[in-house]
């Protein structure tokens, strides 16, 4: 078995010695700063209490805008849209017909 260099289990000592006073450190400003900011552990996020009304809500209004979308693009335009649920914010596509090829 291999000898510890001489000054090995100093070094070791003043690692675990420097650590636990680090850890010291960080506990007590933690508690410092949870003590000057009492407000500071309360979540800024709410749980999502109606979170079905609001997506429902959310829902709704979506179709809204798709059918005000629509009617606005039947009435100015002479092609044919429909509508669409997109996270890109596409609410109606024009549709374009298929033609048969002249041959």
């Amino acid at each position: 078995m291999a000898a510890n260099p001489p000054g090995q289990g100093f070094q070791n000592k003043n690692r675990v010695a420097i650590l636990a006073e680090l850890d010291k450190e960080k506990r007590r400003l933690i508690q410092s700063q949870t003590l000057n900011n009492p407000g500071a552990s309360i979540p800024l996020s709410r749980p999502a209490v109606n979170k079905e009304f609001r997506d429902q809500a959310e829902q709704q209004h979506i179709a809204a805008q798709q059918k005000a979308a629509l009617q606005h693009a039947h009435a100015h335009s002479s092609g044919f849209f429909i509508t669409q649920d997109s996270s890109f914010g596409n609410l109606i596509l024009p549709v374009l017909p298929r033609l048969d090829p002249l041959e």
